[in-house]
């Protein structure tokens, strides 16, 4: 191809460009910007950002391993050169590595392939465990796919998940016992997450070695009371049903128990949660002492959460600590014991911001180890020797999120890093020598680094991501710009707008908005106004909206009331009233673009997903004049048709406020549409079920509304699979183009 491209060159050197009528060279070709194309952004990998494939931290904080061609390969932190290939591809034997875990001394290796995912966290697949000083490789059971495999501290024996029951492997026989017999789907689970559990409190692994490795906690759910989904599936001559227990608001729960397994005795013993079946038992761990067992529970409106301690041997508990709030109090992943089990960390809202705490053992407070009016998105890591916690803020900016380290005195806050701006995302190594930094800012594609723990010095770019700057480059993108304006509330927004890059102020242009508007919870984040590579809309999304920039289009996304990063009042102010403040900020949203002299007012269009989904419904309901048109995908359309855990967290029980279920609902407002209507459903949703659009449809109907419907069949709540995104994204294009 290179020598044809040279004779071509040569031969328009000694003749011209007038030889090939339509040649452009290749200084004009750089100089010519390209259209974005639907293919290029949903099918293609034109626009795939690179990434650090496999990143795993080593016991020795100076390495790290990773998966290449070669294999799974060490590589020395401090220069990232390859240090030797510990276990090579052709040791595998052609195993399509999908993923894989050191045991403590990492000398096995367990290796996962064959992933079948579940539903959002949880999978089963075939797992080998490779031993490096036989080299041998050996498939973990014969009785089917596992889930959750996970080594012993000593390496000696792997605990997975089967058919609802937890089993374990002793590496040196490959003798499997099962720890648990009862196990029978959509009945009793043990060892794994039910399903509002794994939605909703994030997890689906539901046991956990002790450090010692001698016993097992692991989780029971009792389903058998829980009402049953019936999900159709479509494809054979008569379709299927697929049922699984999900709790819609207000019906009954798991009652979860938790049990410790000593692998010497093989005997079982029940943990003391309480006498309360109707409760949450969120979070399961193992403090630093190897008898101590720590439990998070929480009544069922979620305002109420305890931490107790629990004799591993006897079972009792007690309570050591109680955070209580208004409306709920957060779950999250940041409880920390400390080494020699004296104390422990914990983040709390307490002052209204969710900040640090250091409490000991018994549950008296030490100190509030940070303050501020700024939030703790994550803790990332912990320095014993030095006394020192590491935490990912927001800090400085709502819109950001960036790297500090604290001594436990509360003393030498310092944040680490670059001084730009943009959002961190950190993986740190366990001994906090070194971290993996993953940084991004609006439009800008991700450049991963490794950096010094201490100081946040760089040490090495892993990945810049240069390839796709320069594909980037080659297309006229579009302005993209963050802004504030103040509602007639007095209340502050952030948005961001993208621009056409021929943006002219002296005309009219429409305006699409796209919105989320869902409440934040623990350290995750729903905000879509974020200084990140997709500008918190995802790298494709934004993609997607430069092309309508290119069409002529504004694309806005504001920020309401109920997002993270601004504290306890904004993110919980929509407390038991679910879709009532966020309307009202989306339309203030509305009514600040359409004053912008720019701004065609008669064509304000608004889009939105899942919870975005339903706040576009109930816009284009609750105020019909403010939009144009709009686009709803897989919504929720009635609370009552969702899960306890989220619901009942945002708008207690129906029973107990059925305003909050009723009030909001775009079914109860369908007579008021005017605008053009999209709605778009995978009927295989296990989260927001189809079930909600037909609702929804029905209402329509029923006021006799036109509107335009369109159902993926078997398609879960992302809606994806083969051409899935490509053939949903030009749909939308057409209806946008065609309506606004």
């Amino acid at each position: 191809m290179r020598f044809r491209f040279l004779a071509l060159a040569a031969l328009l050197a000694a003749h011209g460009p007038a030889l090939l009528p339509g040649f452009t060279t290749p200084t004009a070709q750089a100089q010519q910007k390209q259209p974005l194309t639907l293919e290029d952004i949903f099918s293609k990998t034109t626009f795939r950002a690179a990434s650090v494939p496999g990143f795993t931290w080593m016991r020795d904080g100076r390495y790290y391993s990773a998966v290449d061609a070669a294999g799974l390969v060490q590589h020395e932190v401090a220069t990232g050169r390859a240090v030797q290939t510990l276990v090579a591809a052709a040791a595998l034997g052609g195993l399509p590595v999908e993923g894989y875990d050191f045991n403590a001394d990492e000398q096995k290796v367990l290796f996962s392939t064959a992933v079948e995912p579940i539903y959002r966290h949880s999978a089963r697949a075939n797992y080998y465990v490779f031993d490096r000083g036989t080299r041998k490789l050996t498939a973990l059971s014969p009785g089917g796919k596992q889930s959750y495999a996970t080594f012993s501290p000593n390496g000696q024996q792997v605990a997975f998940v089967r058919d609802n029951n937890v089993f374990l492997t002793d590496l040196a026989t490959m003798t499997e016992t099962p720890v648990t017999t009862d196990g029978v789907r959509n009945q009793l689970i043990n060892g794994a997450a039910d399903w509002v559990y794994e939605e909703e409190f994030s997890f689906a692994q539901g046991f956990h070695w002790s450090p010692d490795g001698r016993k097992i906690a692991f989780y029971t759910f009792d389903e058998s009371q829980v009402p049953e989904y019936d999900m159709q599936v479509w494809g054979d001559l008569y379709p299927k049903e697929y049922r699984f227990k999900y709790p819609k608001a207000g019906e009954k729960n798991s009652v979860v128990r938790v049990s410790v397994y000593d692998v010497a005795s093989r005997k079982t013993t029940k943990v003391d949660v309480g006498p309360e079946p109707d409760q949450y038992l969120p979070r399961l761990m193992w403090t630093a002492a190897p008898n101590v067992l720590s439990i998070q529970r929480l009544n069922r409106l979620q305002n109420k959460l305890e931490i107790l301690h629990a004799d591993a041997t006897t079972g009792q508990s007690k309570v050591v600590l109680t955070d209580t709030n208004k409306a709920y109090v957060e779950i999250n992943d940041d409880l920390n014991y400390l080494e020699g089990g004296k104390q422990f960390l914990f983040t709390s809202e307490q002052d209204g911001y969710q900040h640090l705490y250091l409490y000991d053992m018994s549950g008296r407070l030490v100190r509030q180890v940070t303050k501020g009016p700024w939030e703790i998105s994550e803790i990332n890591g912990f320095d014993a020797k030095a006394g020192t916690v590491y935490f990912t803020s927001t800090e400085g900016s709502a819109l950001e999120r960036h790297l500090y380290r604290i001594g436990l005195n509360g003393q030498g806050k310092t944040r680490l890093g670059d001084a730009g701006r943009g959002v961190d995302a950190v993986n740190m190594s366990p001994d906090t020598r070194y971290y993996l930094d993953v940084h991004s800012s609006a439009g800008v594609p991700p450049v991963a680094s490794l950096r010094a723990g201490r100081t946040g010095k760089l040490v090495k770019v892993l990945e810049d991501n240069a390839p796709l700057r320069q594909t980037l480059a080659r297309y006229d993108l579009g302005k993209h710009e963050f802004f504030t304006f103040k509602t007639t509330e007095g209340l502050t927004l952030n948005g961001w707008m993208i621009k056409p890059s021929n943006f002219d102020p002296a005309k009219k242009y429409p305006v699409l908005m796209y919105v989320y508007g869902g409440p934040s919870f623990g350290s995750s984040s729903t905000q879509t106004v974020l200084d990140n590579a997709g500008g918190g809309a995802g790298f494709n999304n934004y993609l997607w909206y430069q092309m309508l920039a290119e069409k002529g289009y504004l694309v806005v996304s504001v920020e309401g009331r109920g997002s993270s990063g601004r504290g306890a009042d904004f993110r919980k102010a929509t407390y038991a009233n679910l879709g009532k403040l966020e309307t009202v900020d989306q339309a203030e949203g509305a009514k600040y673009l359409g004053a912008l002299p720019y701004v065609d007012k008669s064509r304000i269009g608004i889009w939105g997903w899942s919870f975005g989904g339903y706040m576009t419904a109930l816009e284009m309901t609750k105020n019909p004049d403010l939009f144009r048109m709009g686009i709803s995908v897989a919504p929720v359309t009635n609370w009552r048709y969702y899960d306890t855990v989220y619901t009942e967290r945002y708008l207690r029980t129906p029973q107990e406020n059925p305003g909050g279920y009723d009030d909001n609902s775009p079914v109860q407002f369908a007579q008021n549409l005017k605008g053009k209507f999209l709605l778009v459903h995978g009927t295989g949703d296990d989260n927001v079920h189809f079930q909600n659009s037909i609702a929804f449809v029905d209402a329509l109907v029923k006021a006799d509304k036109d509107f335009q419907t369109l159902y993926y069949p078997n398609r879960n709540h992302g809606i994806r699979g083969g051409n899935t995104s490509l053939h949903l994204y030009r749909q939308l294009t057409n209806f946008i183009t065609g309506n606004l």
